[in-house]
């Protein structure tokens, strides 16, 4: 029998967003789509301003909007339509096309109004919960290594933390206080990748992004320094990356020119701009790509500007403890929010 139009137009779909994953190194194994539900093909994405909250028992995608926070799986059911229910399923499976469908339709019908939430009465969870890698960049401002007395690096300098790290906008981190003392806050620009990247060119790098993200490189500085020379131990911490509360889509952000600040206490201890970064957005998605194979999903920390307790004369480190409230944000990406216990 002959192929159907709809299937024509499913597989026809499919096989324009492998295209578009080719252009950033080697192409998905398979891009056709899983299920009879999705029809619009696979990419980021765009235009959206998107968060995670917790509702009917677990995390749900949400997206701002005028009317308040669109109930993603809420609005499918209510208007019969597919869409990703989580910001991992959105990402990982790279349903960009069949969320958008679904905002439009819902912020134009009268049928989806139950699906539109006010914000502030929400509970935020992690923005995403499991990527497959958290690749963080460390010593990525100018200023802030020459805060610190560290020599430029000529190349980034990489470490990870865990999807046990991950932590949400209003949360709270569980300082270890029986194994460290001096607890550092670090605020910083978080890419969220939308495609596969491997061996990816700085041309083609950003084309890889699904969005950014405020987030904060929360570190032990005793464990980081003290405890045999790797810094991994010091910010994996169960806890020590919160990000949030948003992930703005990556066509609306220039990520190398945006002002970052963070607060402890409503005080003011960094003010940048990630123009100061010694390697820019581009240069860290291409240098990564080469060693790990980037997938939808995955984190990127890019640095922290000066600022840092670390940096100030050992008379002025006070070190943060329990009680503390910590503020961190990116220019148009939101702010993020957490307490210490």
């Amino acid at each position: 029998m002959g192929q159907s139009r709809r299937d024509f137009l499913v597989r026809a779909g499919a096989l324009g967003a492998l295209g578009a994953a080719a252009a950033c190194g080697e192409s998905r194994a398979s891009a056709l789509p899983e299920g009879p539900a999705r029809t619009l093909g696979r990419g980021v994405a765009r235009g959206l301003t998107l968060l995670t909250f917790r509702g009917d028992g677990g995390d749900r995608l949400g997206v701002r909007t005028e009317r308040g926070v669109l109930d993603v799986p809420r609005a499918a059911d209510l208007l019969g339509m597919y869409a990703p229910a989580t910001m991992d399923a959105l990402l990982q499976e790279e349903d960009g096309p069949s969320l958008e469908a679904l905002v439009a339709a819902a912020t134009g019908s009268s049928d989806a109004g139950a699906a539109f939430l006010p914000e502030e009465g929400i509970e935020y969870g992690p923005l995403v919960s499991r990527p497959e890698k958290v690749v963080c960049v460390g010593l990525n401002y100018a200023n802030h290594a020459r805060e610190i007395g560290a020599q430029v690096p000529a190349w980034p300098v990489l470490f990870n933390k865990f999807n046990g790290s991950l932590n949400r906008h209003r949360g709270t981190v569980a300082l270890p206080v029986a194994e460290a003392t001096n607890f550092d806050y670090e605020v910083e620009l978080v890419i969220v990748m939308g495609r596969r990247a491997r061996n990816v060119t700085e041309a083609e790098a950003l084309d890889c992004v699904a969005g950014y993200a405020t987030g904060n490189d929360f570190t032990a500085r005793d464990l980081q320094n003290g405890r045999g020379g790797q810094w991994m131990v010091g910010k994996a911490i169960d806890g020590f990356a919160p990000v949030g509360p948003y992930m703005v889509t990556g066509d609306q952000v220039d990520p190398d020119n945006l002002d970052i600040e963070c607060r402890v206490n409503g005080e003011t201890r960094q003010s940048s701009n990630t123009s100061d970064f010694i390697f820019g957005t581009r240069q860290m998605i291409s240098y990564i790509s080469k060693f790990f194979t980037l997938l939808p999903g995955d984190l990127i920390f890019t640095g922290t500007p000066e600022g840092v307790i670390q940096g100030m004369p050992p008379a002025r480190q006070v070190w943060l403890k329990p009680g503390d409230r910590i503020d961190c944000s990116l220019q148009g990406l939101g702010e993020l929010t957490f307490e210490l216990v």
